[in-house]
């Protein structure tokens, strides 16, 4: 196997574990988890909220450590943390406990994806290394997937859900040991590309301001705060509109995992078409999706054809946002990487529990509408000419 392949391969099991396991599988069991800990709308918003702050944090974290530490050991970091996590999950005997082991299951999402950006910018030869970063960062969606069959198999245990989900962690581990590069190093075996192909100026601190990146971060912040409707309470919803129980939700969960392949293609679509074009049809999915999922007139092929939606466009545009970040800093992959990242999950942080307090407080159409129309707003953000004509 090359080089180029076990790092795609490592690198899509990653994001598998961290980002479907860790951090989204939390809303699909989340009627279950309500249930036995005795959680509100609006807690359990808090509650999921956590797990984009702590995303939040690491992911700050990461970005400075893979620069100063290499991939290899933030990615080992980002394996051990979600096995921690989600064995506290499964553990939680309480709301507080749950709410310390969301956050730092959340928190390996954030160290998880710098390190494979940097690892992609070491051993990829630049032509490629648009179209692996959106490969595996598909990696969500395949964790998505299989987490439908999981809750599907066990009847709602989530509590046996996360601690299978803790152990595949366990394997990232070892993993990431054998195939990704230490600090100064293309890897342990002979790299795609040249030293001078990595990327990398030896530059550290915070990224210098420019109009891609304020673009980016103010896109950024409303997708993110848009995804929670279905990421934190779809399977809520779908249980208020369809009184849909964990199999329904783990077939809306499948059909979001399955239709977010897709966004494997991301880098090839916004090489073809400009990054404008796909950012715009992508987040309209995104605003159809959660309408679909959520509306009072939903019927069950409206919910799945909704997931469907949701899925595909949201793994789409997180590849789009890594592309953009990544060119706006092309000296500093991770750090670009970071900033577009972030701000998705600072806006997810500040979503879920406004979503939340809607559906207690106003209505669930209420919720629903307003964050399909952040969406849609989000849409009218357009990127920088200099880095994305299409091709």
């Amino acid at each position: 196997m090359t080089p180029a392949f076990m790092l795609g391969a490592t690198g899509f099991a990653l994001i598998a574990v961290c980002y479907g396991f860790a951090r989204f599988a939390f809303g699909l069991f989340l009627p279950q988890i309500d249930a036995d800990l005795s959680l509100s709308a609006s807690l359990s918003g808090l509650i999921s909220g956590g797990s984009f702050l702590g995303y939040c944090i690491a992911i700050i974290i990461s970005a400075f450590a893979t620069e100063k530490f290499g991939p290899r050991r933030v990615a080992m970091a980002a394996a051990i943390v979600a096995a921690l996590g989600m064995a506290g999950i499964a553990l939680a005997p309480s709301p507080v406990w749950l709410a310390v082991s969301v956050l730092l299951a959340g928190s390996s999402t954030g160290l998880a994806s710098p390190p494979m950006a940097a690892a992609v910018a070491k051993i990829i030869r630049p032509a490629r290394q648009g179209a692996m970063n959106t490969i595996i960062n598909a990696g969500t969606s395949a964790g998505v997937v299989l987490s439908g069959p999981v809750a599907l198999a066990l009847g709602g245990e989530w509590r046996f859900a996360f601690a299978g989900f803790a152990i595949c962690a366990l394997f990232l581990v070892f993993a990431a040991l054998v195939t990704l590069p230490g600090h100064g190093d293309g890897g342990n075996h002979a790299c795609e590309s040249t030293p001078a192909d990595a990327s990398t100026d030896g530059a550290s601190g915070l990224p210098r301001l420019n109009g891609d990146l304020m673009r980016l971060i103010a896109a950024t912040f409303l997708t993110g705060a848009a995804s929670t409707a279905i990421w934190s309470f779809g399977s809520k919803l779908v249980k208020l509109r369809l009184d849909w129980g964990h199999s329904g939700a783990g077939m809306l969960w499948i059909a979001i995992g399955a239709a977010g392949i897709a966004g494997a293609l991301a880098g090839t679509l916004v090489a073809r078409f400009g990054l404008d074009r796909i950012h715009r049809l992508f987040l309209a999915a995104i605003a159809l999706g959660i309408v679909l999922v959520g509306a009072s007139f939903t019927v069950p092929v409206l919910a799945v054809a909704g997931g469907v939606l949701f899925g595909a466009a949201y793994i789409m545009l997180t590849g789009v946002y890594l592309v953009w970040g990544i060119r706006a800093l092309p000296d500093r992959p991770a750090t670009g990487l970071m900033t577009g990242f972030l701000t998705l999950a600072v806006g997810q942080t500040a979503g879920a529990p406004i979503f939340g307090l809607l559906m207690d407080y106003i209505s669930a159409d209420c919720a629903v509408l307003v964050f399909a129309i952040l969406a849609m707003v989000a849409g009218a953000l357009q990127a920088g000419k200099r880095n994305f004509q299409p091709a």
